[in-house]
């Protein structure tokens, strides 16, 4: 009988974290300077743990490599998507990432990362940092160069409920007071730009990855809008922000119930906000605000019941 599969986060302490992981979703974070958790990660720099059923105390990673059959039999030598949670209590730094063929080369057989974002929420006035003015490289050299900050970044209001795609190559940073949702494909390769002159634990200037940031970022910056694709099934809402190369990405509004069909390799879900049941071969399993499972390949029918909200992706 195939079952969902429930996973423990993993929490990854920052210098820009906070306490929001702790006061929204009630996780247990090690201090009050936890700026990301891991939900749904195979990556080896943290990675989640099976809660339930026959795989549990398994890694994501040790069921992707034993038992492929969950994910379609996907190909591939990595998971492939990384779901995380970010508290930005403080400014992260203006980074950037490179792509799949850049971080093969240059990373160690690393892959690129192309990412997303979805608001989950914020302060009144926040914003981020999304895109840069330069005309060329050599422009985004000078302006870099002369520490033209104000000049050269491009900054966005924001509000609960927004939703922006970052493909690698774009400069960019969550600003102080977001919640985020993040989807990403499974790296953990940042080329850090600027970073405020903060300094680390120990004193030290926190460092800058300059030359390879200048090498991967596309110039001129390419806009990519979102425009979310909604989809009502009876009193529920299905709204897809996008649907590209490595992930689609959707929200799930679940209005009393919804009944659908488990039809792709495999479905990463989050619990964002409220409580419900979901219902898989006559077995039910409550879920609450906070959650992160998957839904494995060959499911089938499941049904959704309560008043929930869910950001869902797939490959």
């Amino acid at each position: 009988m195939i079952q969902p599969i429930f996973l423990t986060p993993v929490f990854q302490e920052r210098i820009w974290g906070g306490t929001r992981l702790k006061d929204i979703f009630n996780y247990d974070i090690p201090s009050s300077t936890t700026g990301e958790c891991w939900a749904i990660s195979a990556h080896p720099n943290g990675q989640s743990t099976v809660t339930n059923g026959k795989y549990k105390g398994s890694t994501l990673c040790e069921l992707w490599n034993d038992h492929r059959e969950l994910f379609g039999r996907m190909e591939g030598d990595r998971f492939p998507l990384l779901t995380k949670v970010l508290d930005a209590n403080d400014n992260l730094s203006v980074q950037v990432h490179p792509d799949d063929q850049y971080a093969k080369e240059c990373e160690n057989g690393e892959i690129g990362k192309t990412e997303c974002w979805y608001i989950i929420d914020c302060e009144d006035d926040a914003e981020i940092i999304l895109g840069h003015n330069a005309r060329s490289k050599e422009e985004l050299v000078s302006m870099i160069k002369h520490n033209k900050w104000n000049e050269l970044l491009t900054r966005k209001k924001i509000k609960p409920g927004d939703f922006f795609y970052v493909p690698s190559g774009s400069i960019h940073a969550l600003c102080n007071g977001t919640l985020v949702l993040e989807t990403q494909q499974s790296s953990d390769t940042t080329y850090r730009v600027y970073d405020y002159d903060r300094r680390d634990h120990n004193g030290n200037l926190r460092e800058l990855h300059l030359e390879k940031a200048i090498e991967v970022t596309t110039t001129p910056h390419r806009i990519r809008k979102v425009d979310p694709i909604i989809h009502k099934i009876n009193t529920s809402t299905i709204t897809t922000f996008v649907e590209e190369q490595y992930f689609t990405v959707s929200k799930w509004h679940v209005y009393s119930r919804l009944e659908m069909i488990q039809d792709k390799p495999f479905m990463s879900v989050s619990l964002i906000d409220g409580k419900g049941k979901l219902t898989v071969n006559h077995d039910s399993y409550l879920l609450n605000k906070g959650q992160h499972f998957i839904l494995p390949n060959n499911m089938g029918a499941f049904v959704l019941e309560g008043n929930m909200q869910m950001i869902v992706s797939h490959p």
